[in-house]
């Protein structure tokens, strides 16, 4: 069951068998989100950004915020939408599944991106489900919220009209990457997007993803997405870790994406 409250701390949940991460997840912790740390965290995102504080604690006082455990849905594609979600703390993924149960991860968001928009002016079901990738933290602006705010500040609209035009960009890129580039262009492509920049100048990708999940990232199967990944490997592209891949030749990797 999902918490709610304007006040959240951290869900307690029974061990679960989960499959080992190849990928190392952004470092998390999950507190209490009080209205003020709310209408904070709403300020640093693309969306809500450009209001002024008074507007910012009057958004904060009146949004929810949920906390979720591991594995636990945020919504289910289908659902209708009523709000749009802005992760506080933790990790998300997005994914869209098939009648016949196929499943692919369309993105991996991580604090202050905002999820669910298209849902929520178009009125339409959600066309994808979130879920936790870790204990996670999501702020809850609900539709009738988001118009009320439309109505006097133009700053929003703007930048609520550039986000649909970067979800439509992201749409479109990812279809092009599966007609024209071939699973290892795709791979390569997107281990550069996620790469960070650890101390001591080590890159390393944050996906928080199991290899599975990765396969269904770069629309691939799990043994072929590992042959890539050797592949790059035995080439001094990548470094496998045991819970994490490190970019050794960014330069390789990028002409590997273009090729």
């Amino acid at each position: 069951m999902v918490a709610s409250a304007r006040c959240v701390g951290k869900l307690n949940s029974a061990p679960v068998t989960m499959p080992v991460i190849l990928v190392r997840p952004p470092e998390t912790s999950l507190r209490p989100v009080h209205p003020n740390s709310i209408a904070v965290a709403l300020g640093q995102t693309a969306i809500f950004g450009g209001l002024g504080a008074g507007e910012l604690a009057e958004l904060g006082a009146a949004c929810r915020s949920r906390s979720y455990r591991r594995g636990q849905f945020l919504w289910y594609q289908g659902d209708s939408g009523d709000y749009l979600a802005v992760v506080a703390e933790g990790q998300v993924k997005v994914t869209a599944t098939t009648v016949r149960g196929d499943e692919m991860v369309l993105a991996t968001l991580t604090p202050y991106a905002e999820v669910g928009q298209l849902a929520v002016i178009d009125q339409g079901p959600r066309s994808a489900s979130v879920v936790a990738l870790a204990p996670s933290t999501a702020i809850l602006v609900s539709r009738p919220q988001l118009l009320e705010l439309m109505q006097h500040s133009p700053e929003l609209l703007d930048a609520l009209l550039v986000s649909m035009g970067r979800l439509v960009r992201q749409v479109t890129d990812r279809a092009t990457d599966l007609v024209y580039l071939d699973l290892g262009a795709r791979l390569a492509k997107l281990l550069l997007q996620h790469d960070r920049e650890r101390p001591g100048g080590r890159h390393e990708v944050e996906l928080g993803l199991t290899q599975t999940e990765l396969a269904q990232m770069v629309g691939g199967s799990r043994a072929a997405v590992n042959r890539v990944l050797q592949d790059f490997a035995g080439r001094g592209l990548i470094q496998l870790d045991a819970r994490a891949i490190v970019i050794r030749d960014r330069d390789g990797l990028a002409r590997r994406a273009s090729a």
